[in-house]
């Protein structure tokens, strides 16, 4: 009998949309039936100091330091340069992720962060590990960190990723232009007004969606409380991610708000939510951060974009690419940002044109068709 080629996703948690791109794979895998498939968060299989460095000074780097996170970016973004120095202290704080994949020996290897993938080519290139690697970058940009000598497939968001890859040397027959996986939800077609009904929103007001992020990480709440001053007749759907105590404070500033004409909630504060592709078929407006997952969905939804205070660095070159397709504008400085997209909600010509340029990148269908190019190589 033939059996079914086991199929192994990794990322790495030091940053939600990683794990987000791997779910959304690990569902289109399962979808196909032909394959056994397993999702691996390697930041429980390195070593503590690493777990931290990955994890806490990940996350307090964005909140407290971004400018700091930026240079870091940029003095790292050397194609091919100390990617030997950066295995060898990378190897010696993952032996656990490498006995574990010794151990697991899986057919296709597919990583949505750098650091697995980067082990898995070494580990092939030693003949240690028979699977074939695949790489999806998860943001606009492709970093140098994501470069690796013996990889079968890279996945990249846009042709420019593409061309850019091809031209400091990797082979354009492993090139896949495919967009950045999100979760086969939002594939499904939901109509606004369907979408609204489920989340119990108002069925004729504007609605903006804030996001902060899956580790509530931004100005979420200023924020709100500005658009709330305008006094428009919005209703305003405020997601809080994990944070607790930002959801409280929203909870604060929704008691105190009030209602629209309608009787509706004028702010709806959200916790934790797996409902993401039915709160963005619901919004006219997304408003939030840059990451290469939260605008990948939007674009799914064909929903337009004010991104606020990109982090420099990848969110910075994500808003860039955005802007330049006319699917977002730009909030640099909050004490404007109400005020910039008050004047956006008020242009309805502009707002639609920037729905279809939307709609025109996005690739709703990624995390399928990766996997089945992923398992051609298999055959």
């Amino acid at each position: 009998m033939n059996k079914k080629p086991r199929v192994l996703l990794l990322s790495a948690s030091s940053g939600a949309g990683h794990v987000r791109a791997a779910q959304a794979l690990e569902k289109a895998f399962a979808a196909r039936g032909d394959c056994i498939v397993e999702h691996v968060d390697v930041i429980h299989h390195v070593s503590k100091v690493f777990q931290r460095l990955y994890d806490k000074t990940y996350i307090g780097m964005i909140r407290r330091a971004p400018e700091l996170m930026g240079l870091l970016y940029k003095r790292t973004d050397n194609p091919w340069e100390k990617m030997r120095t950066r295995l060898a202290v990378d190897r010696l704080n993952t032996q656990p992720m490498i006995r574990m994949l010794k151990r697991v020996q899986p057919d296709l290897c597919i990583a949505t962060h750098f650091l697995p993938g980067e082990i898995i080519a070494w580990l092939k290139a030693k003949k240690k590990l028979r699977a074939h690697n695949a790489v999806v970058v998860t943001d606009y940009d492709v970093h140098a960190m994501w470069l690796c000598r013996t990889v079968d497939r890279y996945y990249v968001a846009i042709p420019e990723a593409a061309e850019y890859l091809a031209g400091i040397g990797v082979p354009r027959e492993i090139l896949r232009i495919t967009g950045i996986p999100v979760d086969p939800l939002f594939s499904v077609p939901l109509e606004q007004s369907t979408a609204r009904k489920q989340l119990g929103l108002d069925k004729n007001a504007p609605v903006i969606l804030i996001a902060a992020g899956g580790y509530g990480i931004g100005p979420v709440e200023q924020l709100v409380r500005d658009l709330l001053a305008l006094q428009k007749p919005w209703q305003i759907v405020a997601i809080a991610g994990k944070s607790e105590q930002v959801k409280k404070k929203l909870d604060d500033i929704s008691a105190r708000a009030g209602n629209l004409l309608s009787g509706s909630p004028r702010l709806v504060p959200v916790g934790f939510t797996k409902e993401m592709d039915q709160y963005m078929a619901a919004a006219d407006l997304l408003v939030g951060k840059a990451g290469g997952l939260t605008t990948s969905e939007a674009l799914s939804r064909a929903l337009p974009m004010a991104l606020i205070e990109p982090i420099p660095g990848q969110e910075e070159r994500n808003a860039d690419h955005l802007l330049e397709e006319g699917a977002a504008i730009r909030c640099n400085n909050l004490p404007a940002a109400a005020w910039k997209i008050a004047g956006l909600m008020d242009d309805t010509l502009r707002l639609a044109r920037m729905k279809e340029a939307a709609r025109n990148l996005g690739r709703p269908n990624a995390a399928a068709n990766i996997a089945a190019d992923a398992l051609k190589l298999l055959s």
